[in-house]
């Protein structure tokens, strides 16, 4: 979940700078970015002149370059050791088909004269302009003008790494639809063939299948034996019932396998009330143990937050969850309890929790055919919130940021939650009521609405929203 990007390094040169610029840049900025993790990929130095880019005809150079290496980068970072030349930089990245961050080097005050000035400063902004003519995306941070050595170049490069985590996750998105959304909830309801013209496919399977291949599921078979140890592991199973478990294994199987042979980034399924009443099981502590491992895993087929989860989780590199905007929390404005039946990935927990019966279900299915949903508390941290829809054609997206506080919940509270304390939440809960959002929200670690923002605004073209700044 947390692999960093991979970077194509690009230098943009006005050849009657100073040659020892690009000489420092090239070897600074690799060592720059594999000291935080990146690898990187750079055309020789005797490619162009000092393996930089100047004339539309070095461009082409690098655009070849660009598409030998095609699929091994997921972003390019367009330096400027002096002013660059922005003929050639349109040339060399119009194809790139990823994100480009543009960075400048500063000039220093006891070197601006001819020999040694580089002018980045200004170059940018005629990167920028051409960039803009041409329609060609890119991304461009503060301050305007940066060294790759500094301490806030560390923030920029977070940023840009994380948009492109995202950006890379969502071309040829594949989400499973497993089930047919309950006819109660009209509220998960969506558009697939806007998702589709965005490169988010949907796979629909039907849960009566889904049903009938848990029962062949074999115990003796290995894919059994592994996903019941997996989940005995995983979390507590005190008082929950053999048959239980041994269906909840089974459905486990068929999960992983439908994962594998549908080629799914994500998963929503219909979690009531066949499954309880066929199987006597719910499914939440799968969906957790899919979220802890990186597939992203929803509840209540609600397909447009599991995309939503896939952009939270992306850019975290940690698990994200669907919860319930659902409680009140006393007459605190900015406060709210955050829950769900169990879903929630142990990571984000306190705890691996209690696997429990649904105590909710339980007066329309009878006691002992609900388990699965899993009773713990969400540990304190920093959160990232957002929430996706589909409305006439276009998809559109609310984020923000909060945190999980330490603040009790009741004792006798059932499934999982935490409280969250969100700044100008009446307002973000105004937005999602007024907007035609659902009462669920994905949540992950971190704060991290930033580079979502620009990933999903900028390089996926859906309409982003933050409330919070209304």
């Amino acid at each position: 979940m947390n692999q960093k990007s991979r970077f194509a390094l690009f230098f943009g040169n006005r050849g009657f700078f100073p040659a020892s610029l690009q000489a420092e840049a090239r070897e600074e900025f690799p060592r720059v970015l594999e000291a935080a993790g990146h690898e990187v990929l750079m055309l020789d130095a005797e490619a162009t002149r000092y393996g930089a880019v100047e004339t539309s005809q070095e461009g082409q150079v690098f655009a070849n370059f660009l598409r030998e290496n095609q699929g091994k980068f997921d972003g390019v970072i367009l330096s400027l050791p002096n002013f660059g030349d922005e003929n050639g930089a349109v040339a060399a990245l119009k194809d790139a088909r990823v994100p480009i961050l543009v960075q400048a080097y500063p000039d220093e005050f006891d070197r601006m004269g001819p020999a040694l000035r580089r002018d980045a400063f200004c170059g940018k902004l005629s990167i920028m302009d051409v960039f803009y003519q041409h329609d060609l995306k890119f991304s461009a941070l503060k301050p305007h003008v940066i060294s790759p050595v500094s301490e806030r170049f560390k923030a920029n490069l977070d940023h840009f790494d994380r948009l492109c985590r995202v950006v890379k996750g969502f071309q040829n998105l594949v989400v499973g639809a497993i089930g047919a959304r309950t006819t109660a909830f009209k509220t998960v309801r969506f558009d697939e063939v806007a998702l589709q013209r965005a490169g988010i496919t949907v796979e629909t399977i039907d849960l009566a299948v889904v049903i009938a291949r848990v029962k062949t599921v074999a115990k003796g078979d290995n894919a059994y034996k592994e996903k019941l140890e997996e989940l005995q592991a995983y979390t507590t199973w005190d008082g929950v019932p053999d048959a239980a478990i041994d269906n909840i294994s089974r459905l486990g199987v068929v999960l992983d396998e439908l994962i594998e042979e549908y080629k799914m980034d994500a998963i929503a399924i219909r979690c009531w009330i066949e499954l309880q009443e066929q199987l006597g099981i719910s499914p939440c502590v799968l969906l957790g143990l899919l979220n802890n491992k990186g597939t992203i895993a929803a509840c209540e087929v609600d397909v447009c937050n599991a995309v939503a989860m896939a952009a939270l989780s992306l850019a975290s590199g940690r698990p994200a969850t669907l919860l319930d905007w659902n409680n009140n929390y006393g007459e605190e404005d900015d406060k709210c309890i955050l829950f769900h039946c169990g879903p929630v990935p142990s990571d984000l927990m306190t705890n691996k929790g209690q696997v429990s019966d649904h105590l909710i279900l339980v007066n329309a299915v009878g006691e002992n055919h609900g388990f699965g949903c899993v009773v713990g508390r969400i540990a304190p941290a920093e959160l990232t919130f957002g929430g996706m829809m589909t409305d006439a054609g276009r998809v559109k997206v609310y984020l923000g940021n909060g945190r999980f506080t330490e603040d009790p919940i009741p004792s006798n509270f059932f499934g999982a939650a935490g409280v969250a304390e969100i700044a100008g939440l009446q307002d973000v809960l105004l937005h999602v009521g007024m907007n035609g959002y659902r009462h669920h929200v994905g949540v992950t670690s971190g704060n991290y609405v930033a580079p979502i923002q620009e990933a999903l605004e900028k390089y996926v073209d859906f309409h982003v929203t933050i409330p919070q700044s209304e």
